[in-house]
C-alpha cells in the first residue's frame, strides 16, 4: 500500500512539473469545444397527434351481413408502413423538398435523412392515439414535412380498405363468371344424362331394386285379381248353362240372382282404372310444383318433370286404349259364343233370363281381359326392371358423380354470390362511416425554442473534457520526460548506489517566484472554470426568461 501511494506521489510531483503546459491545453480544448457547441445549428421540433376512432354504431348493425376486417391491425401495419420509400418520394414532392436537391444522391440523402429523422410513436396509454414528430434546423420546413405527413396518413387509411373492396369484388366477379360457366356445363351434363336415361328414372326417387320390388307387389295384386275376375268369369258359365238345361219355372229364379262377384265386376267394367299411373303423375305434378318455386321454368330439372309428365300421360292413354280393344275383342268373342251356343227353346221368360247371364258373362270375359292385359304390362315392367338391374350400378354412380359436382359447383357459385354482396356492402359501409376516423387532436406545430443541441448540458462536459486533457497532456509528459523527486526513486530505476545527495538552496527570491507562479497557475484555472460557470448560469437564464 505505502508503495502505492510512494507512486502517486510520485505522479503528481511530475504532473505539477507540467502544469502550465497542461492548463495551456485544457484552455485551448475549451475554447474549440465551445466554438463547436455554439456552431453547431439549431433543431427545432415540429409534432402532432392523430387519434383514430375505430368504433362505429353501424358496425354492430351490419355483423353477419357485411366484411368487417380487422381495423386496428390495419391501421398499425399502416403506422408502420407510413415510413416506406414511395410515402417518402410523396412526401418530399408535397413538402417541397426537393427544390433544392437536383441530383440523384441529393434526393437519396434526403430521404434517409428524412426516414432516420421522422418519428412516430404510439402515445404512453393512449388507445390508437399516435404523435408525429420531425426536427430541422428550418421551423417552417418541419412543419411542412409533419403536415405532408399527417395528410399522407389519413389518405392511406381512408383509400386502403376502398381499394382493397375494389379488388376484392373484380376477383369474386371473375370467380363468378368462371363458376357460373361450370354451374351451366353440369346442368347440360345433368341434362344430356337424364335425357340419354329417361325411360330408367324413378318419380320417387327409388332407385332399380326398390321398383323390383314395387313391381313385384303390384304384380302379385294383379295376378289375384286376374284369379278372382277368372273365377267369376267360370261362375257365370257355369249358372249360363244351367240356366239353359233347367225348366223355366225353375230356372228363372236361378237365372235371376247374380253370380257371386258379378255386382263388383259389373261396377267395375265400365272404367279401366290406371292407380299405378295416376300416383306417378300425381307425384311428378307435386314434384314440378317443388320445383317451380325454386327454380325458372328453363331450368334442366323443371324441364324433365314436364317432360316425364307427358311421357306418362301417354303411357296412361296407350294402356286404356290397349285394355279397350282388349275388352271388346272379349265381349266379341263372347257375344260369338253366345250366338253359337245352341239354345232351348223355352218360354219367354226363360229367354230373357238366358240373355241375362250371356250379357253378365260378357262383362266377366271383359273384366278377365282387363286384368290379363295389366298382368301382362307387370310382366313386361318386371322384365324390364332386371334388364335395367345389369347396368344400374354403372348409372347411378355416373348419377351420383354428376349430382355431386353439380352440388358441389352450385355451393361454391352461391357462396362466391353471397360474398360479392357482402363485398358491396362492405364498400357501401366504407364509405357511409369509413375504415376510421382520423381526429387531429394537436395540430401541426413548431415549438418556438429550439429542442437542440443541449447547450446547457454540452457547455459542462466540454469543460470536463478540457480538464480530463490537461491533465491526461501532464501526466505523457511526465513519462516522455520523467523526474525523480526522492533519491530512492533513483535507486529503484536506475539499480545503481547512491553515493549523496545534492540539496538545493532555495532563497526567498524563489519563494515570492514560487508563490506567483502558483498564483497565475490558480488565478488561470479558476478562470477557466469559473468563466464556463458564468456562461451556464447566463444560458439557463436566458432559456428561462427569454427567447
Amino acid at each position: 500500500m505505502q508503495e502505492i501511494l510512494n507512486q502517486v506521489l510520485s505522479a503528481l510531483r511530475g504532473m505539477w512539473k507540467f502544469r502550465w503546459p497542461g492548463l495551456i491545453v485544457a484552455w485551448v480544448v475549451a475554447v474549440v469545444g465551445v466554438v463547436i457547441v455554439w456552431r453547431i445549428p439549431d433543431q427545432f421540433e415540429a409534432s402532432a397527434r392523430i387519434y383514430v376512432d375505430t368504433d362505429s354504431i353501424l358496425k354492430p348493425l351490419m355483423s353477419g351481413l357485411a366484411v368487417q376486417p380487422n381495423v386496428e391491425q390495419q391501421i398499425n401495419m399502416l403506422s408502420r408502413t407510413l415510413m416506406s420509400r414511395p410515402n417518402l418520394e410523396k412526401l418530399v414532392r408535397m413538402a417541397d423538398l426537393d427544390l433544392k436537391s437536383q441530383s440523384k444522391a441529393d434526393q437519396e440523402a434526403l430521404i434517409e435523412r428524412l426516414q432516420k429523422g421522422i418519428q412516430m410513436r404510439t402515445a404512453v396509454g393512449g388507445h390508437n392515439l399516435y404523435t408525429m414528430s420531425y426536427r430541422d434546423a428550418e421551423p417552417e420546413k418541419a412543419k411542412r414535412v409533419i403536415q405532408s405527413l399527417v395528410s399522407i396518413f389519413v389518405e392511406s387509411g381512408m383509400g386502403a380498405s376502398r381499394k382493397d373492396t375494389a379488388s376484392a369484388r373484380s376477383f369474386l366477379d371473375e370467380q363468378i363468371k368462371l363458376h357460373e360457366a361450370k354451374l351451366e356445363e353440369a346442368e347440360a351434363r345433368m341434362k344430356e344424362f337424364r335425357l340419354r336415361n329417361l325411360d330408367r328414372q324413378s318419380l320417387d326417387g327409388k332407385d332399380v331394386t326398390s321398383r323390383m320390388v314395387e313391381i313385384g307387389s303390384q304384380l302379385e295384386a294383379a295376378r289375384l285379381q286376374l284369379r278372382e275376375a277368372e273365377r267369376s268369369r267360370d261362375a257365370a258359365k257355369r249358372q249360363l248353362a244351367e240356366a239353359r238345361g233347367q225348366a223355366p219355372s225353375t230356372a228363372l229364379p236361378n237365372l235371376l240372382a247374380p253370380p257371386a262377384g258379378a255386382t263388383t265386376t259389373a261396377a267395375a267394367a265400365g272404367s279401366f282404372p290406371t292407380p299405378e299411373i295416376d300416383a306417378r303423375i300425381q307425384d311428378q305434378r307435386r314434384n314440378l310444383d317443388g320445383l317451380l318455386q325454386r327454380f325458372t321454368d328453363q331450368h334442366p330439372d323443371v324441364l324433365n318433370a314436364r317432360r316425364l309428365i307427358a311421357d306418362l300421360e301417354e303411357q296412361k292413354r296407350r294402356e286404356v286404349a290397349e285394355l279397350q280393344r282388349r275388352a271388346q275383342a272379349a265381349a266379341a268373342a263372347a257375344a260369338a259364343a253366345a250366338a253359337n251356343a245352341p239354345r232351348t227353346a223355352t218360354s219367354p221368360g226363360d229367354s230373357l233370363a238366358v240373355q241375362e247371364m250371356s250379357r253378365m258373362l260378357a262383362t266377366a270375359e271383359v273384366q278377365v281381359a282387363a286384368m290379363q292385359a295389366r298382368v301382362d304390362e307387370f310382366n313386361g315392367r318386371m322384365a324390364q326392371a332386371r334388364q335395367q338391374l345389369k347396368t344400374a350400378p354403372q348409372i347411378e354412380a355416373e348419377a351420383a358423380q354428376l349430382n355431386r359436382d353439380y352440388a358441389i359447383i352450385k355451393k361454391n357459385y352461391e357462396d362466391l354470390v353471397a360474398r360479392r354482396q357482402s363485398a358491396v356492402m362492405s364498400g357501401e359501409l366504407d364509405v357511409a362511416t369509413g375504415v376510421a376516423d382520423f381526429k387531429l387532436i394537436d395540430p401541426p406545430r413548431v415549438a418556438p425554442r429550439p429542442v437542440s443541441p443541449n447547450r446547457v448540458l454540452l457547455l459542462p462536459g466540454v469543460l470536463f473534457a478540457a480538464l480530463a486533457l490537461g491533465i491526461g497532456f501532464a501526466f505523457v509528459a511526465t513519462q516522455v520526460r520523467p523526474t525523480f523527486g526522492h533519491g530512492d526513486e533513483l535507486r529503484q530505476k536506475t539499480g545503481l548506489p547512491l553515493l549523496g545527495i545534492v540539496s538545493a538552496l532555495i532563497t526567498d527570491a524563489d519563494r515570492r517566484r514560487e508563490r506567483a507562479s502558483m498564483f497565475r497557475f490558480v488565478t488561470a484555472s479558476g478562470g477557466l472554470v469559473g468563466i464556463f460557470v458564468a456562461g451556464l448560469i447566463a444560458m439557463v437564464v436566458m432559456n428561462r426568461y427569454g427567447a
